[in-house]
């Protein structure tokens, strides 16, 4: 009943055009209803098929997501034996450093004996 006063209140208060536009319904022809095709019947996923997806999809998600780590893993391992490859070859450059050094020191005591 409101609708109906208000809008009676709207067409008196609208310009003419206005009332042409609201007053138009929504309409469609014979030609436009002909072209319409029905959709195509969907068959339904079964359970078991849509379980077997589910488990392949999360298995190689799963799968690709543990390669990812390890390879993070192994690169984060590869520097770290780097580090301590070089660290000993240092340590090593150092040995033989104080080895030749005592070794000249000791031909030199010889001599001069």
């Amino acid at each position: 009943m409101a609708s109906r006063v208000l809008a009676q209140a709207m067409r008196t208060a609208a310009p003419p055009s206005a009332t042409l536009r609201t007053a138009r319904s929504f309409q469609t022809s014979s030609r436009m209803m002909a072209d319409a095709t029905p959709l195509p019947v969907r068959k339904p996923v079964g359970a078991f098929r849509g379980g077997a997806f589910g488990f392949l999809l999360g298995s190689v998600l799963t799968g690709a997501g543990v390669f990812y780590y390890t390879l993070e893993e192994y690169k984060v391992s590869n520097e770290l034996l780097t580090e301590d490859i070089y660290s000993l070859q240092a340590s090593v450059q150092r040995v033989h450093t104080y080895v030749s050094n005592l070794e000249e020191k000791l031909d030199a005591l010889e001599k001069k004996k």
